[in-house]
């Protein structure tokens, strides 16, 4: 999901996937530092054949950084189902690794660090760097079983192969160890971030296929009830014409002149039908608005508190007041990067004011630019609603809208509606 464009611009999980690269990215550059060139950089005894073996060990470390990034960026894309990883960055992956391995057997074979205390400990850190680059994207392309398996293999084998180099046995199942450990630190490092990463997309593919769906179930309703309206009187309408037809065909024009003032008459309610389902099909329900919006936020990430309560108000008030809930609460998911919302619905001797509020308001919804608002006043104007909305400090956002209606009777006391994240 790599989509160009600001930090702002990305949705969230954007924001994860392009951390999540690059810290896979840059982490090889810290454990190149730790593991392997701080240690080394200065414990070299004064050799011309040590010095050598450990500037190229030190070079292949950083061959190995440059590489990974594209190679560990394509196990990942693998891993998510997007692509395949180049035969050619395997093999260029692979290579250093076994040139990194190889020099670290020479070094110790030339006992490198034989002027330094502990110097085989010192040798044997880059061992824990070596086989990392490679590992984070091997463990993203087989299984885990598979990896773990042939990493233990692997470790076997280095660990003899520093016993053939003179290292005591000690050495050679130390060095054996630490590149059976620098394994199951790939596959916990770079599996864990691709398992996240699957899992939020999964869940961001879910929310899509259901949003569509929902979409389909209301084209479904709305053709249903377009049916309902329209079938039986087609149906009327044609037989009527039918026989209309046949009557003036005997001559009884009285008789089919009825017939057809009885069509136009089903023709004129079938338009008011017809315009009585547009109209139910495009109101919205004030209290539907205020859970859908206390859903979707918390749904979010965003902590949505709501209350109030919509029993009592006028059906067209609602309608006015739906539309403002619908159309705020999806500039708090699209604008800015909010942590928490409220909702307030009051009814008092003047009116009723809703209230919605959050943090974390980018610069579009500061700014309260949009056709969103303006449509929303439009909306307002025929029930004489006003619509205030600006920043009522830094990073808070609010949308104020009255509306001028007398206090519902029998109104409940606002009751509060909390949902943690």
């Amino acid at each position: 999901m790599r989509v160009r464009g600001s930090w702002q611009e990305r949705s969230k999980i954007e924001r994860v996937e392009l951390q999540s690269r690059i810290t896979l990215r840059f982490i090889h550059w810290f454990l190149l530092l730790g593991w392997s060139a701080t240690p080394l950089l200065f414990a070299f005894r004064h050799d011309p054949v040590a010095y050598a073996l450990g500037l190229a060990l030190l070079l292949v470390g950083v061959l190995q950084c440059l590489v990974a990034p594209r190679h560990v960026g394509a196990a990942l894309d693998q891993y998510l189902g997007r692509g395949t990883v180049p035969r050619r960055e395997q093999i260029a992956a692979a290579v250093l690794v076994g040139l990194g391995l190889a020099l670290v057997t020479a070094l110790f074979a030339v006992d490198a660090l034989g002027e330094v205390k502990d110097g085989s400990a010192v040798l044997l850190l880059p061992m824990l760097f070596v086989p990392v680059p490679f590992g984070f994207a091997y463990t993203l392309t087989v299984p885990p079983r598979t990896a773990l398996r042939r990493w233990v293999a692997a470790s076997v084998v280095m660990g003899g192969v520093f016993a053939l180099a003179g290292a005591t046995t000690g050495q050679a199942v130390g060095a054996a160890a630490l590149l059976a450990v620098a394994g199951p630190f790939s596959m916990m490092t770079a599996r864990c971030s691709g398992w996240n990463l699957s899992v939020m997309l999964e869940s961001e593919r879910s929310r899509e296929v259901e949003a569509r769906l929902a979409v389909a179930e209301e084209r479904l309703r709305f053709g249903r009830d377009l049916h309902d309206v329209m079938g039986r009187n087609l149906s009327v309408v044609a037989l009527k014409s039918e026989l209309a037809v046949q009557l003036a065909r005997r001559g009884k024009t009285e008789e089919a002149v009825e017939q057809m003032i009885e069509v136009q008459r089903i023709a004129q309610e079938s338009q008011k039908e017809v315009r009585d389902v547009v109209r139910g099909y495009r109101q919205a329900d004030l209290a539907v608005e205020l859970a859908g919006a206390q859903g979707v936020l918390n749904a979010a990430g965003i902590t949505c508190t709501v209350t109030g309560s919509a029993a009592g108000l006028p059906s067209d008030v609602q309608a006015a007041l739906a539309w403002v809930v619908r159309e705020t609460t999806t500039n708090v998911l699209r604008h800015g990067d909010a942590k928490a919302c409220r909702v307030e619905l009051a009814t008092g001797d003047e009116g009723v004011v809703l209230t919605v509020e959050n943090d974390g308001a980018g610069d579009a919804a500061v700014t309260g630019r949009g056709s969103g608002l303006a449509g929303l006043r439009e909306r307002l104007a025929a029930v004489d609603g006003t619509l205030e909305s600006g920043a009522v400090r830094k990073g808070v956002f609010r949308v104020k809208v009255s509306v001028p209606v007398a206090k519902p009777v029998g109104d409940a006391a606002p009751r509060e509606q909390e949902a943690a994240r």
